[in-house]
């Protein structure tokens, strides 16, 4: 069997809101068939917080200058910021495996082994869900599904500023270190040229993980 297409958008910096519609507009159109392929949307955002269905509002600490939004993806509170890679994969299961545990332990995968291509060791936290290396979390994983298709994703720190954590407690984990690829790298190269190994690392790693063969695209069609 040949490995199934995934066409990767690389969107540069989009606000939170823009984004959340763009990807819930094509996982529709996917749910519909309207879009005939699946979808890997690599981003990031200017500082907003996000609450899963799950989250506290506790565990908001401060709120002030930055935007809050409720959202449906699964898990707690979370933050995007510049210097984060975000990928919203929109997948339909169907061509996969329609099971929720197995997509979550492949995203997963798919972060450790761009992770290795990075010569980062990342591992997975027994009982929580994201990447983790050297006992110090360096991405956060949280998805919706609905009919099989897929939105959502993972955001994976690579330069991002990790005092700005302090406004939350990071996926309501009380005490939980946030690291970044920059931290753990030792700051080794500029901003730009880490950011881009980051990109070229998550490709191999969705390919190796996901078994797809990834192609960039021009573009894709946002939301109006």
């Amino acid at each position: 069997m040949s490995a199934l297409p995934l066409e990767v958008v690389l969107a540069g910096r989009i606000a939170y809101r823009e984004a959340l519609a763009w990807q819930r507009s094509l996982a529709h159109d996917r749910i519909a068939g309207r879009l005939p392929h699946d979808i890997l949307l690599l981003l990031e955002h200017d500082p907003v917080v996000t609450l899963g269905r799950t989250s506290h509002p506790a565990h908001v600490l401060r709120s002030e200058g930055i935007d809050v939004v409720e959202v449906e993806r699964g898990g707690d509170v979370t933050l995007h910021g510049p210097g984060q890679l975000v990928g919203y994969p929109i997948l339909h299961l169907g061509g996969y495996r329609q099971d929720l545990h197995w997509y979550l332990r492949t995203l997963e995968q798919a972060l450790i082994d761009a992770l290795a291509v990075l010569e980062i060791p990342a591992e997975r936290n027994p009982g929580l869900t994201g990447v983790w290396t050297r006992g110090r979390k360096i991405a956060s994983i949280g998805i919706h599904v609905k009919q099989w298709v897929t939105w959502h994703g993972f955001a994976l720190n690579v330069t991002t500023d990790l005092a700005s954590f302090d406004r939350i407690v990071p996926c309501g984990i009380p005490g939980v270190d946030m690291t970044s690829v920059a931290r753990e790298r030792g700051s080794c190269g500029t901003e730009p040229t880490l950011w881009d190994e980051t990109v070229r690392a998550v490709l191999l790693g969705f390919e190796s993980a996901f078994g797809v063969t990834t192609r960039l695209a021009e573009s894709a069609s946002r939301a109006s």
